[in-house]
């Protein structure tokens, strides 16, 4: 069996599901650190349509599609050949969830070609939705931003507040480029310009790394102890 696919350009990435056994829940549970998520899943509703999470178990996608009525999983950590990504593939396939895999980065500023295949992404999918990134913190927290933007046409800075420490988000580590990203863009909001001409036609994703400035211990906490991807 293979996970049900949906055509999109860049960064849409797709592959066909081949389980290990025992060592793939091995992998999701210790490596992964999917125990840790057991008890506490980030999880959270940003409309009607769309939720966002931590890397969910095959129980909880389960869980979500009969309670919220999931229809489409959006991986923000790309396919991969890890067990947690095998079992996120199988269940999704097993209850016909569109899994849709899209590759995002929580320590760089967002590149521009990914930026604009976001208003396609989030028009073609099938809702209810649910995003995730391994913690729920930084690229579920950009991709919920976004939503924000381009989907329910709200301020940016109504959607600042999905990179919250509310959802364990640290601003201060290199992960806060996110945050300096939609930052960057209120000051032409205000002269009326919309969010994908700014993308289009203004933003500067290398001056934005070169002006970002992360504190290195809170770099070090993220990225040693918390070990986020």
């Amino acid at each position: 069996m293979s996970q049900k696919k949906v055509s999109l350009d860049y960064p849409y990435e797709a592959s066909n599901f081949k389980r290990s056994g025992l060592a793939d829940w091995l992998e999701l549970y210790l490596h992964d650190h999917g125990f840790l998520r057991l008890a506490f899943q980030n999880l959270y509703q940003i409309d009607n349509y769309m939720w966002r999470s931590n890397q969910p178990s095959p129980k909880q996608i389960e869980h979500a599609h009969n309670k919220f009525g999931i229809k489409t999983i959006l991986n923000l950590r790309g396919p991969r050949e890890s067990g947690g990504w095998q079992l996120e593939a199988e269940v999704c396939d097993k209850l016909n969830i569109n899994l849709v895999n899209f590759r995002v980065r929580s320590r760089a500023a967002p590149e521009k070609e990914m930026l604009l295949k976001v208003p396609s992404l989030f028009s073609s999918i099938q809702k209810p939705s649910l995003l995730h990134c391994k913690s729920g913190a930084d690229r579920a927290g950009l991709m919920s931003a976004l939503y924000v933007l381009v989907v329910m046409k709200k301020p940016a800075i109504e959607a600042l507040k999905q990179l919250s420490f509310k959802y364990l988000h640290i601003k201060h580590a290199k992960t806060g480029i996110l945050d300096a990203f939609i930052a960057s863009y209120i000051p032409f909001e205000k002269q009326g310009i919309e969010f994908i001409k700014w993308v289009e036609e203004i933003y500067d994703p290398e001056k934005l790394s070169r002006e970002f400035q992360a504190q290195p211990i809170a770099s070090r906490f993220v990225d040693s102890i918390l070990k986020r991807e």
